[in-house]
């Protein structure tokens, strides 16, 4: 049966989120999706899969909490089920940037539409005849797997590494357009606001991410597949599996092609961390 896979975040204050983890637990559990929650004093970040009557039913308990009510979920479709357990965590923050003055519940950066997005690229300048730049806002093994042409990527480990690297960049932008990125549109929100605090004015985040633009215009303007956080590894732009796998030992996404080096051992080792290349470099 094909298994339905949403991900969704809402920045939105939430005091009470160690009170709400049972219930978001209990409930998903009960429907038998699998995934990862996660629930922060600023807001909620959940990647969850299942048949899609039980993900319908789950988005619909979800949305009838007023705080929830407007989420929806960017969404994709696998053959298998691609997380192997049902985790409701609770964190600091639901993505990680080390910046406690950003809080997107107070008021986000512009957001711009993916078919707005397409449109400009498509013209090569926004609509005030503007170059526009592309951000990628994501860590260095994601970006490997595929971008936005010519997009800029700072070769990252992790996002709180971010700010201080977009700081050392900035002439880069004068008299540009900026459209900051990512996979689902949380780490690119709040970059785009921090875009704006340190004077970045005409800069945007893409609403929704790379998911939410395969889905609604496909993958003009774009190279490669996405990495996605479950035992997919990648989608294609088309939302269907792509073909890659993830190394145990390092974590390195690996090709298709580089599983057929005898560097590639699974579950031990592969071309990117295999003792022969470390011996080399």
């Amino acid at each position: 049966m094909p298994i339905l896979n949403i991900s969704a975040y809402k920045f939105v204050p939430l005091p009470d989120h160690a009170e709400l983890r049972p219930h978001f637990q209990e409930r998903a559990s009960a429907l038998g999706l699998k995934g990862t929650i996660l629930l922060s004093p600023e807001g909620i970040n959940l990647f969850v899969a299942g048949v899609e009557d039980a993900v319908r039913a789950f988005l619909a308990w979800l949305n009838s909490e007023p705080r929830f009510a407007d989420i929806t979920g960017k969404e994709s479709w696998s053959d298998v089920q691609p997380f192997n357990r049902m985790l409701v965590k609770l964190k600091r923050e639901i993505i990680t940037m080390k910046m406690p003055m950003i809080k997107p519940a107070t008021g986000r950066a512009p957001a711009l539409p993916a078919a707005t997005l397409k449109r400009w690229l498509d013209q090569g300048h926004d609509d005030a005849g503007r170059p526009v730049v592309m951000l990628d806002t994501r860590n260095k093994f994601e970006v490997d797997v595929g971008t936005f042409e010519n997009a800029i990527e700072y070769g990252i480990k992790s996002f709180s590494e971010f700010p201080a690297q977009l700081e050392q960049h900035l002439e880069d932008f004068a008299g540009k357009t900026i459209v900051s990125f990512c996979t689902g549109g949380i780490r690119c929100e709040k970059a785009a606001i921090h875009m704006h605090n340190i004077g970045l004015k005409h800069s945007y985040q893409l609403e929704g991410g790379i998911l939410k633009y395969f889905e609604e215009v496909g993958g003009a303007h774009w190279q490669g597949d996405c990495f996605v956080f479950d035992k997919r590894v990648a989608v294609t732009p088309a939302l269907e599996e792509a073909e890659f796998a993830q190394c145990f030992a390092c974590r390195a996404v690996v090709s298709k092609e580089e599983r057929r080096s005898p560097h590639y051992v699974e579950g031990k080792s592969c071309p990117h961390c295999h003792p022969a290349r470390r011996a080399a470099a």
